[in-house]
C-alpha cells in the first residue's frame, strides 16, 4: 500500500510559478511511476506530466516548455514545477503512483492517488 500526499498548490497570478510536492509513504517508493494529473470540472482528467521508474520522463502538450517533473528517492517525493502558468492551468492537481515492472513505463493504470490539490491561476 502506497499513500500519497500533495502539497504546494494555491493562487498565483498568470506568469506566475508553483511547485507542487507528493511525499509518498508505504512501500518502496522507487519501484513506482509517478504521474501528475489534473482536473477541472469542465475537462477530462489529464496527465500533465510523468516520470518512470528509470527516469523516462513524458510532458503533456499543453505543458512543455512550462512544467518540469522530477523525482528524489531518497526522499519518497516526486514534484512538479510550474512556470509561465496560465489560467488554463487551474485545475485540482492529483499525484498518482503506478507499479512498474518496465524501467520505462509511465502509462497506464495508475494504483494509488493522492487527494489533490487545487491550483488557481488568475488572469
Amino acid at each position: 500500500q502506497v499513500q500519497l500526499v500533495e502539497s504546494g498548490g494555491g493562487l498565483v497570478q498568470a506568469g506566475g510559478s508553483l511547485r507542487l510536492s507528493c511525499a509518498a509513504t508505504g512501500r518502496t517508493f522507487g519501484g513506482y511511476a509517478m504521474g501528475w494529473f489534473r482536473q477541472d470540472p469542465r475537462k477530462e482528467r489529464e496527465l500533465v506530466a510523468g516520470i518512470s521508474v528509470g527516469g523516462s520522463i513524458y510532458y503533456a502538450d499543453s505543458v512543455k516548455g512550462r512544467f518540469t517533473i522530477s523525482r528524489d528517492n531518497a526522499k519518497n517525493t516526486v514534484y512538479l514545477q510550474m512556470s509561465s502558468l496560465k489560467p488554463e492551468d487551474t485545475a485540482v492537481y492529483y499525484c498518482a503512483a503506478r507499479q512498474s515492472v518496465a524501467p520505462t513505463s509511465i502509462f497506464g493504470p495508475y494504483d494509488y492517488w493522492g487527494q489533490g490539490t487545487q491550483v488557481t491561476v488568475s488572469s
